[in-house]
């Protein structure tokens, strides 16, 4: 007598039955996701084709308190009689801050520095490399030859890319060579970079106020994140000299 063969139908019912247990499991799943929230990541291609416009930047948080210190040893334009006090923390190698500088700073000099209101302070915030903390040191040096604000002007003007050469130590040289500084006491104090501590006491500075990126600016004890425009720093200078 031969033996028959055994029935697959216990094994189909099985397989059936993990299969439907694991599709609901995935819904189940799926749905308490999207109930909390959660959405599934979606590639760049995904993104362009649902919305052609890229998301906007993450607006910089604004410090929760503001405290700056401004000591003898800071590069101060203006009357010392004036009322309000601006400071900026910038990097000479930072496009925004070269934007701050052409767009903004010389309206608060001509409308308030000038008429006696205003003094504004520089501060550095040199972090984009090592041109950043040259280019700082060397401004500092040709203060020693009150030639600080000519210099600071002469390396906004001077961009050309971040660490690609412009701010070379060459080229640091030969700009206080063109603005008409001692170049062996300038180049001695480069060289020796003799106001290194002071950089760096800057940048802790920029820290301790939660300062991250540049241009940062405070008015009076308002912070001002970014290359905003002048009708904006306006604003606020107007808001803080009624105060006084």
């Amino acid at each position: 007598m031969t033996e028959q063969p055994k029935s697959n139908k216990p094994l189909i019912f099985i397989f059936i039955a993990f299969a439907v247990g694991a599709v609901m499991g995935g819904m189940y799943t799926k749905i308490n996701f999207l109930q909390a929230g959660y959405r599934p990541a979606v590639t760049a291609p995904q993104v362009l084709a649902e919305n052609t416009q890229a998301p906007p930047a993450p607006v910089p948080q604004k410090p929760a308190s503001i405290n700056v210190n401004v000591t003898a040893d800071d590069p101060v334009l203006g009357k010392a009689s004036a009322k309000l006090t601006i400071v900026e923390f910038g990097d000479y190698q930072c496009p925004f801050c070269g934007r701050f500088f052409k767009e903004v700073q010389s309206a608060i000099v001509k409308d308030y520095v000038d008429t006696g209101k205003v003094k504004f302070v520089y501060k550095n915030l040199a972090f984009l490399g090592k041109e950043s903390v040259d280019a700082a040191n060397a401004a500092l040096c040709a203060k020693d030859q009150n030639k600080f604000w000519e210099y600071h002007d002469k390396l906004y003007t001077s961009q050309n890319g971040e660490n690609q050469g412009a701010f070379s130590l060459t080229n640091l040289k030969q700009f206080a060579s063109d603005l008409g500084l001692n170049s062996l006491k300038f180049n001695a104090c480069l060289d020796a970079q003799k106001y290194d501590s002071q950089v760096k006491a800057d940048v802790a500075e920029a820290g301790k106020n939660g300062f991250t990126g540049t241009p940062s600016t405070v008015v009076g004890t308002v912070p001002v994140i970014g290359a905003q425009p002048y009708s904006q720093f306006k604003t606020i200078i107007d808001q803080e000299l009624e105060k006084l």
